[in-house]
């Protein structure tokens, strides 16, 4: 346990829950969009959070971490407005996620380009977060370690050669933790790998380079 768990963040609003925790599950998403603005957010509420999201301010705390800020900012409480203003769509949908932790969120997004994207985490207490899908897909993490996600093919030799990349050129990165998931035997896959250190900047486009690597993004410790 660190003083963070004991002490909770630094944040706006009434609830480390509601408030802080949900604006670390929409800073993940503001990292899969990879510096863009999104045309349309879908957040799709369930548990405690679709019953209090609108007393509690969970809806502006999920539109500001989409847009990348942080729990302590104060745009928090403009976030639906500065939203408008920066054209994008947002909805928000009460919806009762079987077998979910009673805050969770699972937010769909769109990008200019057409492409879309979702992620599906929940507030675990004292602004911590569990993530556990990512498009689709089963993820584990938590935000508390740097985490690169590696979206890729699954096809032999993928994983090694991420590990070597990172290995034989980065080798002051250490791997903390590493899952795999996919959702059939051939096609899609993520990679989840925690590291204890902040990484060069040069290492996602590396790894994105790579053969059967469709994409990869860094979140940095929350």
């Amino acid at each position: 346990m660190n003083i963070f768990d004991i002490i909770g963040p630094v944040m706006i609003g009434p609830s480390s829950s509601h408030t802080a925790g949900a604006v670390r599950l929409g800073r993940v998403v503001n990292k899969l969009l990879d510096g863009a603005d999104p045309v349309k957010v879908e957040i799709i509420l369930s548990g405690s959070f679709a019953e209090t999201y609108k007393g509690h301010g969970t809806d502006r705390a999920l539109l500001a971490g989409i847009m990348g800020y942080h729990s302590y900012s104060p745009e928090i409480r403009d976030a639906l407005q500065i939203a408008m203003d920066r054209g994008i769509e947002y909805s928000f949908v009460q919806q009762n996620i079987k077998g979910a932790h009673p805050n969770t969120a699972a937010i769909n997004f769109t990008l200019p380009d057409g492409s879309t994207g979702s992620m599906q985490g929940a507030s675990v207490g004292g602004g911590n977060i569990l993530v556990n899908h990512i498009n689709g897909i089963e993820v584990k993490f938590d935000g508390s370690n740097n985490t690169i996600l590696v979206m890729h093919e699954d096809k032999p030799g993928v994983i090694a050669s991420v590990t070597n990349l990172m290995h034989w050129q980065y080798v002051d990165l250490n791997i903390s933790n590493f899952f795999l998931s996919r959702q059939i035997k051939g096609g899609e896959a993520i990679m989840t790998i925690e590291i204890d250190n902040l990484p060069p900047e040069t290492l996602i486009d590396d790894i994105r380079r790579l053969p059967q690597v469709t994409n990869a993004f860094l979140i940095r410790r929350l």
